[in-house]
């Protein structure tokens, strides 16, 4: 009424807690009733504590992970980063989930053949160093069709994959360094810090979303913009979109 909006053309279901709305909104998409979730003003736990329950959920063969896409101004496209909400550590095959999520999105985006830089502190393959035997694995796995869709390169720093002058610089050859759409971060505090950095000192712009459900799921912090909230839904919007035509992108 203060905002003087008239709500009569929309469905306002009650609920009397903050969990049982979560549980009403997936019981809404299970249903076929909505294509889309989002968070409102409950925490991330009962949030997603609705969308994983094993029985009532919206589970699919897929891991969840979280992706910011980030609008930087001083980079020359969208970047999306993974995982920084979600999946703490995550191993070998959990990182398989967690780029196919995010190629997905990319491809839903428009991007014909994402290129995907794998990061770590250094660019050569070391024992010493876990993520790095990881970035290679997942290279290989996907010159053998285990992750399809993109082109992977990795391990790389960050400088590397973001300055095709840093790379030249290390004597780098790579189609992905300087022109990297995704960012593979080693674990949740690499791609926390990440995204937050690149949000308080480059000043982008990001959408947020969780990924491996069966509808996307818009995750944005109470604290957040409406600017950010919007961004987030018409991303959101646009992977309903290209599932709902099968544009390339699996349900």
């Amino acid at each position: 009424r203060r905002a003087k909006i008239d709500l009569e053309p929309y469905a306002v279901v009650d609920a009397p807690d903050s969990r049982a709305a979560a549980a009403k909104a997936v019981e809404l998409v299970r249903k076929g009733e909505a294509d889309i979730l989002m968070k409102g003003s409950l925490h991330t736990d009962d949030f997603l504590g609705a969308v994983v329950a094993r029985e009532t959920g919206l589970r699919t063969g897929r891991r969840l992970s979280h992706v910011f896409i980030m609008d930087v101004p001083t980079y020359h496209k969208a970047l999306i980063i993974t995982d920084a909400a979600i999946n703490i550590a995550p191993g070998l095959e959990d990182k398989v989930d967690i780029l196919q999520n995010a190629i997905d999105l990319a491809i839903a985006m428009g991007v014909a053949q994402p290129k995907v830089a794998i990061l770590s502190a250094v660019e050569t393959v070391t024992s010493k160093i876990p993520s790095t035997i990881d970035a290679a694995a997942l290279c290989k796995m996907a010159d053998r069709g285990q992750i399809r869709g993109a082109l992977l390169d990795g391990p790389l720093a960050f400088d590397n994959a973001i300055s095709k002058k840093a790379a030249k610089t290390k004597g780098i050859t790579s189609e992905v360094a300087g022109d990297a759409d995704i960012l593979l971060a080693p674990d949740l505090e690499a791609g926390n810090m990440l995204a937050k950095q690149l949000s308080f000192l480059a000043n982008a712009d990001s959408a947020g979303l969780v990924l491996g459900a069966r509808v996307p799921a818009v995750l944005t912090s109470r604290a957040d913009s409406v600017r950010a909230r919007l961004a987030s839904v018409a991303v959101a919007v646009r992977l309903a979109h290209a599932r709902r035509s099968g544009a390339g992108v699996p349900a």
